[in-house]
């Protein structure tokens, strides 16, 4: 079972074995006394891959972009939800929907995988190597500095005894 879902195993079992009496979703959902949109989902996936729905797959999957192109563009063309899910061995009919509506508003890249992961950190740019003057410029700038903390701390310590 989904673990989303609102109806138990055996709700689950009596709805398949009323849609395979030939009920619809809505007379299935009141014998059973469950919401008409859990069953209608389950009816939906019970179309495609029948009794099996009752078993919970392992994992989600992932379809390439060429599938979800191909579904789309039958699915803009007339052709149902239910027949381009079976036909291509969709989990779930509201799929095609969902990459229509994607392909509506972001075309075919929307469609594409996404990276995965957290983006790269965007850090300072890389330094361009120092001339040799200048590498030794820093280098006095830094030895003047230790100097000058190094007869500070003399001092200090000169005072306290």
């Amino acid at each position: 079972m989904h673990p989303r879902s609102t109806l138990t195993y055996e709700q689950r079992a009596v709805l398949v074995g009323l849609f395979e009496q030939g009920f619809g979703y809505k007379s299935a959902a009141r014998q059973v006394g469950v919401g008409k949109k859990p069953a209608r989902n389950l009816y939906d996936r019970w179309q495609i891959r029948g009794s099996v729905v009752l078993v919970r797959k392992p994992d989600t999957s992932v379809y390439p972009f060429e599938v979800k192109r191909d579904a789309v563009l039958r699915f803009l063309a007339g052709e149902s939800r239910g027949s381009i899910a079976k036909d291509l061995g969709l989990s779930r009919p509201d799929l095609v929907r969902k990459w229509a509506r994607i392909y509506e508003q972001q075309g075919e890249d929307g469609l594409r995988p996404k990276p995965k992961g957290r983006p790269a950190k965007s850090g300072s740019k890389p330094s361009k190597p120092l001339s040799e003057t200048e590498q030794l410029r820093r280098q006095v700038e830094y030895l003047q500095a230790e100097n000058a903390y190094l007869k500070a701390l003399r001092d200090l310590m000169r005072k306290e005894q």
